[in-house]
């Protein structure tokens, strides 16, 4: 294969002439095949459109001409981006720039095609002043070459939500409405903005999830859904404040022993446990199973903690640095100190010395070509950047150096609380 027999093409969600229709539908089938799903229906293709237009989302492609049997309009590798918003501690919240759907057939691996599409993508995007990129990964060893760093991570978990289940000090934060998902539709948003202004970690969901939280289709029958439901909690002013939506599940061939919590969010800890009291005590359900916080509340609230059994730990949301001076800029700070930062970045994108002067909480973050206190590359940044990992634990594995580190660890360590992030994307 030549350079010249490989294409590669920005498609625009936008269009709707029936060349380009093509090309979006052979983009979509490639990228829902690469991740197990199966090509996608008409109705699941016209969802995952409508959240691109809404987005305004960039779909790159890559394609093969050479190939005798292969579709034109069928690529080789797929990457799509968009713009959306992170929570980056202390009730700040910067723009992000989302990267998805990465894809490459293993026909055409080790041929730098993501190298290429990702370059491109980043470098754009830290030209349009974005100051962070953030991926959800399906493996863990493709994207530190990138930049990218583990930021956030969540627990699954399987809750005895029987007679065992009891809180120490019961959550009572108002009352409990149990609605259809469409119904709920409104109030689920109300709270996901109130949730995303207070959680450190936490990405604003991008517009494909409206046909899911509205109950408008569910992915997995391919029709409306069915059998979720959604209990809302509202305050004394009557005023949603929590929700969660949860499927019932076959267990042990008993029907609806199980509880499935898809997503368990309030806007204060009460609500928070309330909400967790309702799952407890739905009829016909023994267990329940959920993502939750690795430090979660439910851990020391209830009153045997091993009716909590953890199944796995795992990353969530990767990150990327594109501007560390806005990026350094916004995020909560513990202790006042100064340090030099010395940035190392493949990309050369984030690359750099900055000195990082806090505060009050706050830094003020200038390039210098002043001899470094600290040194560290982007992606150990990125790891460090929302707190789920401490300039402590990097220095000791060796990926923080320099003779004031410890000063930088007072400086950046437990800021603010551990991040959190519901939004796969």
């Amino acid at each position: 294969m030549t350079e010249e027999q490989l294409r590669f093409e920005t498609l625009d969600p936008h269009t709707d002439d029936e060349e380009s229709q093509a090309l979006l539908a052979g983009y979509a089938d490639c990228f829902a095949q690469a991740f197990f799903s199966g090509r996608m229906s008409e109705s699941q293709r016209a969802v995952w459109l409508d959240g691109c237009r809404a987005d305004d989302a960039l779909l790159r492609a890559a394609y093969d001409d050479s190939g005798t049997l292969r579709p034109a309009g069928a690529p080789v590798a797929t990457y799509s981006s968009w713009r959306g918003e992170i929570n980056v501690g202390a009730g700040r919240t910067l723009p992000l720039h989302l990267v998805s759907d990465v894809t490459v057939e293993p026909t055409h691996r080790r041929r730098g095609l993501l190298r290429r599409l990702m370059t491109e993508d980043l470098s754009e995007a830290a030209a349009r002043g974005l100051p962070l990129a953030a991926l959800t990964a399906s493996e863990a060893t493709i994207y530190g070459r990138y930049g990218f760093a583990a930021a956030t991570r969540e627990r699954r978990v399987q809750v005895d939500t029987g007679p065992r289940f009891a809180l120490r000090r019961p959550g009572v934060a108002g009352t409990i409405e149990v609605l259809d998902p469409t119904t709920a539709y409104d109030a689920v948003r109300a709270v996901d903005q109130a949730v995303l202004a207070r959680t450190r970690g936490a990405v604003a969901k991008p517009s494909f999830y409206a046909a899911g939280d509205s109950g408008r289709l569910d992915w997995d029958t391919d029709g409306p859904e069915r059998r979720a439901r959604v209990a809302v909690l509202l305050d004394d002013a009557g005023s949603p404040s929590g929700y969660v939506r949860f499927v019932p599940k076959d267990l042990d061939d008993r029907p609806g022993g199980m509880a499935h919590v898809q997503q368990l969010a309030a806007t204060d800890d009460a609500g928070y446990l309330q909400l967790w009291e309702f799952v407890a005590r739905l009829d016909l359900v023994h267990h329940a199973t959920a993502t939750i916080r690795v430090d979660d509340l439910l851990d020391v609230a209830l009153a045997d903690h091993r009716v909590v059994r953890t199944e796995r730990v795992r990353d969530q949301l990767w990150l990327r640095v594109l501007d560390p001076v806005a990026a350094l800029g916004a995020r909560p700070w513990r202790e006042d100190g100064e340090v030099v930062l010395d940035v190392e970045d493949r990309l050369d994108l984030a690359a750099g010395r900055l000195r990082v002067c806090t505060r009050s909480g706050t830094a003020t973050v200038t390039p210098v070509a002043d001899e470094p206190d600290v040194r560290l590359d982007v992606e150990t940044l990125a790891a460090v950047y929302l707190g789920d990992r401490t300039v402590t634990e990097l220095a000791a594995a060796g990926r923080i150096t320099g003779p004031a580190v410890e000063r930088f660890a007072a400086m950046a360590d437990h800021a603010g609380p551990a991040p959190w992030n519901t939004t796969d994307f």
